[in-house]
């Protein structure tokens, strides 16, 4: 508990110093100063020792344990007036300084017996765990004196996680069969998947390889083979945790994205009926098996939520031979990662290596900040400068993706907030021309 002076009594103490400053002009007011002085302390000592007695409020806190990176959460406090007295206070939440709040403090006049329930938001900016501390209720003292500050309820422990928010919206929007509104790209499909699926009748556009000619005679119609995309397939991630990652475009680094994104891809890849599995480099070595079951993407997110870049440098051939050893099964490998003309001595043989067993697709982020070069009007000196060296560099970049391409590997290099997409896309695509 602490107290603090209201503007109550700032107001009553001015007054006294006005007045003390008018005894030294007016001698004969001193016995009404020293009466008034004398009348003012009685006052705020006996409603320190009433506000000492006033029962709190109690407050307790509701907040998800679980919290996606970037969005936007409530956090509910509950409030309970259990005493005979109107309490009026202000009420404030000490929430982790890793988030953006809206909605606080709020002013509140609880009579007795009654209860309220505010709420505010949140919004992580920083991945991990994280605690609310306790919540912090300033109340007037019943001559409105003295503010009297509490810490009630309890502290609440969460987890910051990327933004599992986008999984929901998928699930929503393949509900609906609207995913192109998510970008999902809807590709005529060259021929039939390579899994049989079952047995139907003819439709009009049914090619005459389709046609099952036993059953055909054997039901006295003509009945199609229907095929889907092969199941069972493996997924693979190779994240770069590489300092490299920890460059930001705007409030979240390209590691986040790229967390992001993998959790997209995981859950439509799970959808499919893909087994999906993880490995970290070039920071804490983090490793998940293959698996195919409803629990994947928990068990991903748990093993991801908590990672930050660190200051080592990309190593991918390392990160090539300990997946090697690792997944024997022919699988898709995702590398994410940056690329740098620095990496084509460890990122070619890596590649090549993984191309020996694996189809390997490498995602690439790109900064935003060369988009906005090549699109800023040049009319100095220094702009021209940074448009020819941008363009220059863009360019070399786009020749390494071709080198990197004619030796089987799949690329995509695009800027953080198409990835999501970008992968689902570049998957579904696979899927359907059964390369895997």
């Amino acid at each position: 508990m602490r107290f603090s002076p209201s503007t109550r009594l700032l107001a009553l103490a001015g007054g006294l110093l006005a007045a003390g400053i008018a005894e030294i002009v007016l001698p004969e007011a001193s016995d009404l100063w020293s009466v008034a002085a004398l009348g003012v302390l009685l006052f705020a000592a006996a409603d320190m020792v009433a506000g000492y007695r006033l029962q709190p409020p109690l407050a307790q806190r509701e907040v998800a344990s679980s919290l996606p990176l970037g969005v936007w959460n409530e956090v509910s406090l509950q409030l309970h007036n259990p005493g005979r007295r109107t309490l009026r206070f202000a009420v404030q939440d000490f929430y982790p300084p890793q988030m953006e709040v809206r909605g606080l403090p709020q002013s509140l006049s609880l009579k007795p017996g009654t209860w309220v329930r505010v709420g505010y938001g949140v919004r992580p900016l920083l991945r991990g765990e994280t605690q609310f501390g306790l919540i912090c209720v300033r109340m007037d003292s019943p001559l409105g004196l003295w503010r009297i500050e509490r810490r009630l309820g309890t502290e609440s422990l969460c987890r910051v996680y990327p933004n599992f928010a986008a999984l929901t919206n998928y699930a929503l929007f393949a509900i609906d069969h609207r995913l192109s509104r998510l970008g999902v790209l809807r590709r005529r499909r060259r021929g039939e998947g390579m899994e049989f699926h079952q047995l139907r009748e003819y439709r009009q556009g049914d090619s005459e390889r389709q046609i099952d000619w036993k059953a055909t005679a054997r039901f006295n119609k003509l009945i199609s083979r229907e095929y889907q995309d092969e199941r069972d397939q493996q997924v693979v991630f190779m994240i770069d945790c590489g300092r490299r990652m920890a460059a930001k475009d705007d409030l979240f680094s390209h590691f986040d994205h790229t967390l992001n994104a993998l959790l997209l891809l995981s859950y439509v890849s799970l959808r499919q009926g893909d087994a999906v599995g993880l490995l970290t480099m070039n920071g804490p070595e983090r490793y998940c098996a293959p698996r195919k079951s409803g629990a994947s993407v928990n068990v991903i997110l748990n093993q991801v939520f908590d990672l930050q870049p660190s200051i080592l440098t990309s190593d991918y051939y390392g990160a090539s031979v300990e997946l090697m050893k690792r997944v024997r099964k022919r699988s898709l490998v995702v590398i994410l990662s940056n690329l740098r003309d620095e990496d084509d001595d460890t990122l070619t043989p890596a590649l090549a290596l993984l191309g020996s067993r694996h189809l390997v697709l490498f995602a690439s982020l790109r900064e935003k900040i060369l988009s906005r070069a090549l699109h800023t009007r040049v009319n100095t000196f220094d702009r021209a400068v940074t448009y020819a060296a941008t363009a220059d560099y863009l360019r070399e970049r786009a020749l390494v993706f071709r080198r990197i391409a004619r030796g089987g590997t799949l690329c995509i290099d695009v800027e953080p907030e198409q990835l999501p997409m970008a992968l689902v896309n570049s998957y579904l695509d696979i899927k359907r021309q059964g390369r895997l």
